[in-house]
């Protein structure tokens, strides 16, 4: 029974990685691309 509850505890917290990992690649791919339209509205202002 112990067994069983570490591997749900370490299975749970694997996928709450991996899941914060998407997370935080899918924010900086959002904030990349808000800093490359503001790059381009400056340029097309020049």
């Amino acid at each position: 029974m112990f067994k069983r509850t570490i591997a749900v505890a370490f299975v749970s917290l694997t996928l709450l990685a991996v899941s914060a990992c998407n997370t935080v690649s899918g924010a900086g791919k959002d904030v990349s691309s808000a800093g490359k339209a503001v790059s381009n509205a400056a340029e097309d202002a020049k």
